[in-house]
Parts: C-alpha cells; sequence; structure tokens
C-alpha cells in the first residue's frame, strides 16, 4: 500500500475511533460495572481520544468502590488498557509525519534526550497532553514497543493510585455515617 494512503488511513482512524468514544462517552464509563474486563474496555477506549478527554477513570473508582474488586488488578488493568489504548493517537502521529516530511527533526533530539522516561513520566501524570506525546511519539518514529512500555507503565502506577485512593476516599466518607 502507498505510504501516503496509509498515513490518510492512519489518521482517518484515529479521528473515527475519537468521534465514536466521544459519541458513547456515558456507556463506555457504565463498563467499570462488569468488573475487570469492564475496567480494560474503558480504559481502553477512553485512551483512543485524541484530544478530547472521556471520563475512563470513573471505571476505575467504580470498580474499586462499588464492586470491591482488588485495587492492585485494577490499577494493573486500566494501565495496560490504557496504554493500549494510546495506540490511536500514535498512529494518528505516526500518518502525519508521513504526510508532513522531516519537519519533526529537532522534535526528535528532544524525544531522544528524555525518551522513554519522558512518556512513562507523561503517562503517569494526569494532564491533557499525553495525547500530544503520543502524537509526537508517532511522528518522531520511536518504537511502538518502547512507547507502549512507557506508556502501560506510567498508566499502570497513575491508576493503581488512583484505585487505592478512591478506594480511601469512600471508605473515609462512609466511615462518617
Amino acid at each position: 500500500m502507498d505510504k501516503k494512503i496509509k498515513s490518510v488511513l492512519e489518521i482517518l482512524f484515529g479521528i473515527f475511533i475519537g468521534l465514536l468514544v466521544l459519541l458513547f462517552q456515558k456507556e463506555i464509563a457504565a463498563l467499570g460495572d462488569l468488573g475487570y474486563v469492564g475496567v480494560f474496555l474503558a480504559l481502553f477506549l477512553s485512551a483512543a481520544t485524541i484530544i478530547f478527554p472521556a471520563p475512563g477513570w470513573i471505571a476505575v473508582i467504580t470498580a474499586v468502590t462499588i464492586l470491591g474488586l482488588n485495587p492492585y488488578l485494577v490499577g494493573i488493568v486500566a494501565g495496560i488498557g490504557s496504554g493500549l489504548g494510546e495506540i490511536t493517537g500514535y498512529m494518528v502521529g505516526n500518518g502525519a509525519t508521513e504526510l508532513s516530511g522531516k519537519r519533526f527533526d529537532r522534535y526528535r533530539e528532544l524525544i531522544k534526550r528524555y525518551g522513554s522516561a519522558g512518556i512513562f513520566l507523561l503517562a503517569f501524570l494526569p494532564n491533557p497532553f499525553f495525547d500530544v506525546a503520543g502524537l509526537l511519539a508517532g511522528a518522531l518514529k520511536i518504537p511502538l514497543w518502547k512507547f507502549l512500555l512507557a506508556c502501560v507503565a506510567g498508566r499502570t502506577l497513575r491508576y493503581v493510585l488512583l484505585a487505592h485512593l478512591g478506594l480511601l476516599a469512600v471508605q473515609g466518607f462512609l466511615s462518617q455515617w
């Protein structure tokens, strides 16, 4: 397949997935009620959006507080789902670089400088900029396995902490009653 056609298809696929997730935000948040598989699906789909955030974290809190699932396992499943969902941003970035040429060479040096540690940190911290990091990682041709490893590790740590904090907050609130 021609590289330009493949690039356009990657971009269109990312946009299509993002629009689907935006249309079904409530349904995605409710997936947390389905246990570990639901948490995986909710976080995968919420991370598949590009730029527009979806409420996947609600599934994490629901799973540990209402369903009583293990916070460590919920965090791990959420991290893996979220990390894999970020592939859409990576694909869009990968497609965009094929269409735009070598404009990203100076950014490549910045990513090489911080590499996987920078991707891990951005994946761990709750921030609206991670989609841009995924786009850049794809655009700069960072190997997908390196991107996924750093992304899944950062997201897993984030969601293990979120699951525990959510559980502690709800338990503290309920103990006041």
